[in-house]
């Protein structure tokens, strides 16, 4: 604990210049670290409120909406491949399919079969993708709903100087408090399950983004930076609930309305993270901070989180343009550029191959599953058969 007082929580860091701790103790209500800790509570209550909101809401409601999951051919018991799958990958590069194919008998084609039926039975199924989208929908409009109805009656909310004024001497509403280790809560949850959750092809910016969120809101509770961090989750959920909602009913194969939601997301997101974002919450950082104080280290620390969101928020902007193109192009959206597509480029082309190439893939898994039943059974003439049948398809 002296540790913690001497180095961690020295003024100097946190503070503006001429500001200590003691200073802050005659407010009527001011942040402390130790506050924090509650959110690790709230965000384990945040998963277990997620198990069962996706079990007795998301759930039925994707049934009623009529979600649909695709119908996938399981891989066959080849105990030599799953041991391969479950420890070294499941891309195995060409000279590694080959010794594999020596070793189960098999051709070069049939080992490469069977890892594509092995890699679709551990792909989210559509019910998955909807229960999981339509939690995060569920948080952000209820966060943003509640953030807005906070802020409309503070003086900040209207003029941006007033988050600087007798900074840091300002007291926190209860209501602000909760909206901070709320969001803070929430981050964490995700962070905690992003290793059970679908793995999207943005995968690494989306850690980047949990990580630098939950820093962000970290120090700037420590620093007393509530007023501005208020505005910043606030314009962060504004676009959220809509993308999130898009891609409920793109599960749900509701085209035209997936589209109209995609299109309110897109305006949205460009106006709040690209133009609102930089010139109204930065600028209120960088520059109209500076009539009250001189920078220090927190001043630096906290504007260069910002810059490292406001990367983040091109970055997914041009995926975003990406399907924008793709909507005037083609007429419809076809998948989720930003956040919501898989990560494995094979698995991609896969949903978009035509109707009558995915049904010669399922012709060739059936081909496998006889193939491997065969060795399985170790007859030399079935596995003569089970060679050689898949070169009479090709």
């Amino acid at each position: 604990m002296e540790f913690l007082n001497q180095w961690l929580w020295r003024h100097e860091y946190w503070l503006p210049p001429g500001v200590t701790w003691k200073d802050m103790e005659d407010l009527e209500s001011y942040p402390l670290p130790r506050d924090l800790l509650a959110t690790l509570g709230l965000a384990l209550a945040f998963i277990a409120l997620r198990q069962v909101f996706e079990r007795l809401v998301a759930l039925p409601l994707s049934r009623w909406l009529g979600v649909r999951d695709r119908n996938r051919i399981p891989a066959a018991p080849v105990p030599t491949l799953e041991a391969f799958y479950g420890s070294r990958g499941n891309q195995p590069s060409q000279r590694e399919v080959l010794g594999l194919a020596k070793q189960c008998d098999l051709t070069r084609r049939q080992v490469e079969v069977w890892f594509r039926c092995r890699r679709n039975q551990d792909r989210p199924t559509n019910t998955k993708k909807f229960c999981e989208a339509c939690w995060r929908f569920a948080f952000y409009l209820a966060a943003f709903s509640a953030g807005l109805a906070s802020l409309l009656d503070s003086p900040w909310f209207w003029d941006r100087r007033m988050c600087w004024k007798a900074y840091p001497r300002q007291s926190v509403q209860t209501a602000h408090y909760w909206y901070y280790l709320l969001e803070l809560g929430f981050y964490w949850s995700l962070l905690f399950c992003v290793s059970v959750d679908i793995k999207r092809k943005d995968f690494k910016e989306q850690i980047i983004h949990h990580v630098a969120a939950i820093v962000l809101l970290g120090f700037s509770y420590c620093s007393n930076y509530v007023r501005i961090g208020t505005l910043v989750m606030l314009v962060h959920d504004s676009s959220d609930f809509l993308l999130e909602s898009a891609k409920m009913f793109n599960y749900a194969g509701w085209r035209r309305t997936c589209d109209f939601l995609f299109v309110l997301f897109t305006v949205a997101f460009l106006v709040t993270r690209l133009v609102v974002f930089p010139s109204k919450i930065i600028h209120t950082t960088l520059i109209l901070s500076m009539d009250q104080f001189q920078p220090f280290f927190g001043f630096y620390f906290f504007n260069g989180l910002l810059l490292v969101l406001q990367g983040l928020h091109i970055f997914w902007a041009w995926l975003i343009l990406r399907m924008v193109y793709k909507f005037l192009c083609h007429g419809q959206v076809e998948k989720d550029e930003r956040s919501d597509e898989d990560s494995d480029p094979e698995e991609v082309g896969e949903e978009e191959e035509p109707q009558w190439e995915r049904g010669k893939e399922a012709l060739n898994c059936s081909l496998a599953v006889l193939a491997n039943n065969c060795v399985l059974s170790n007859l030399t003439s079935q596995r003569g058969t089970a060679s050689t049948q898949p070169s009479k398809t090709r």
